[in-house]
């Protein structure tokens, strides 16, 4: 028995040495040693990642490397050195995070890699010019029109809440999640729900939970042996639970969908994405190939209309939620947004999007609430498929790649103030808009956000229909507001309440 530990410490030993000695052989990027097992975790704030990392880059420099867990990481705090990094295939997998590959294995867009991810990448970015995500046309006339729909709903709903809690404000976060959801809905399903609707009550819920949970920081995603602990199996079990119950939902619609169109004899109504999923797996289907099915599954279906929804809804209701608390606490940048508004617009009763590209003030406004309160601080993180370099330094296969967004947008080099609302830093001099290579709010590169032009097209028309019908401000007896937030995938606003006096 002596003997075998005595072997089994040699081996472990000289393991290490091995180790080491083919380390010292890579230039891989600075960083704090950590410690065995749990690595830098202890270094981190599980609540606010985004800060604790920022600090790191600080101590290390624009490219550091530290062990979370099991997963080596690298984390990129310069604009151009982000840039160069998630332009390159080799960094475009998806880091190797217990929870998002244990609960998703793979499946969706948001955690799908390889030829399975590129074939899915083309296919949403060809459902979304389909349904309107491009520059000109009727397609794009139809869905303004859907939008500026769930917009007036949100502002009626406004006005009504609005008038029995003048003095106490309201919260407006379940009027927006419901309209803004509904906008989804119907890019996603082909259906809206009446905002009492016990199902769309849970999917929220579920949504808002799911949001909070499945974060960066998470320590289960980089210790994965914690899953027998109760809190955290507990944890696990709830969102397996929730995805599955969810997925349950989405195959009931899809059986609604099917029956709808073999009672009309239609299967080209790609008017949503389920109905758009729905017929190109059909027709891989009838070849009778599993090559050509390629990756339009059944389980990649659900994953995939669960991404589309969630990653659509949260983001976009998130910065919507962010610019309104700040034109509360800053009336006067909010008179500015107004009497441009009121200028280009005029007396007509709705904002177009046509409107918008004159509205510059405004759109520069969007822009400093996405730095100023980057919606995903941490990024989302990818992973390296092979060895390769980033910079001069050595990169292993297997290394999540953090762009730590958060830092970029808040470093005084990039920008004067960086902690003040300053939209007229996204103006020219000579009054056009403009993006600063620091300005990566939908991250870059290969695997950008597919959904940024819609994204934009709800935000502007919410946001500059809502600040030219109310005057927004902070109710009086109110409690002093927390501009921190709360950090999951996503950093959102702390529940607030705001009041909406209807202009004249």
């Amino acid at each position: 028995m002596l003997f075998l530990c005595l072997i089994t410490i040699i081996l472990l030993l000289f393991s290490i040495l091995v180790m080491v000695k083919n380390n010292k052989k890579k230039n891989y990027p600075p960083g704090p040693r950590g410690f065995p097992v749990i690595g830098s975790l202890l270094s981190i704030n599980s609540k606010e990642p985004h800060i604790s990392l920022t600090k790191l880059s600080e101590k290390y420099g624009a490219i550091y490397s530290l062990k979370m867990g099991s997963v080596y990481t690298v984390v990129l705090s310069d604009p151009k050195l982000v840039r160069q990094a998630l332009a390159k295939d080799v960094f475009s997998g998806r880091a190797p995070l217990y929870l998002t590959h244990g609960i998703m294995n793979g499946y969706g867009i948001i955690c799908a890699e390889g030829e399975m991810w590129k074939e899915q990448r083309k296919f949403v970015s060809i459902t979304l010019k389909n349904l309107g995500m491009i520059k000109y046309g009727t397609k794009k006339d139809i869905m303004e029109i859907k939008i500026r729909e769930s917009t007036n709903e949100a502002i009626q709903k406004l006005k009504d809440k609005s008038i029995v809690n003048v003095k106490n404000g309201i919260d407006p976060i379940e009027i927006l999640h419901n309209c803004i959801g509904n906008i989804m809905n119907n890019l996603v399903f082909g259906k809206v729900y009446n905002e009492n609707d016990e199902i769309w009550k849970w999917l929220r819920e579920l949504q808002e939970e799911g949001v909070k949970h499945i974060g960066v920081a998470g320590a289960l995603n980089f210790l994965p042996f914690l899953k027998y602990i109760p809190y955290y199996k507990n944890l696990m079990k709830s969102l397996v639970d929730g995805k599955l119950k969810t997925h349950k939902y989405y195959r009931k619609l899809i059986d609604e969908y099917k029956c709808k169109n073999n009672l009309n004899n239609d299967n080209d109504n790609d008017d949503n994405f389920l109905a758009a999923f729905y017929n190109e797996m059909t027709k891989r289907q009838k070849n009778n190939s599993d090559n050509n099915v390629g990756s339009f599954t059944e389980q990649q279906y659900y994953h995939l209309l669960a991404d589309i929804f969630g990653a659509g809804t949260d983001t976009t209701l998130t910065t919507i939620r962010w610019f309104l608390l700040y034109m509360a606490i800053l009336p006067d940048q909010q008179e500015k947004i107004y009497q441009e508004i009121k200028t280009i617009v005029g007396n007509k009763e709705e904002i177009t999007l046509e409107d918008s590209c004159s509205l510059i003030l405004l759109q520069a406004g969007i822009c400093e609430i996405q730095r100023l309160k980057t919606v995903v601080p941490v990024g989302i993180p990818h992973g390296a498929i092979a060895d390769d370099k980033i910079g001069d330094y050595d990169i292993p296969k297997g290394a999540m790649i953090i762009p730590l967004q958060w830092a970029i947008h808040m470093n005084p080099n990039y920008w004067e103030n960086p902690n003040e609302f300053i939209p007229e830093r996204f103006i020219s001099p000579d009054g056009f808009l403009i993006k600063p290579s620091a300005f990566i709010p939908f991250q870059t590169g290969k695997r950008m956000c597919v959904g940024d032009e819609l994204a934009k097209m709800i935000m502007i028309i919410f946001i500059s229909t809502i600040i030219k019908e109310f005057k927004i401000s902070i109710p009086n007896d109110n409690e002093p507001i927390d501009l921190n937030g709360d950090c999951g995938i996503t950093l959102v606003p702390k529940n607030y309440k705001l009041t909406f006096i209807t202009r004249q």
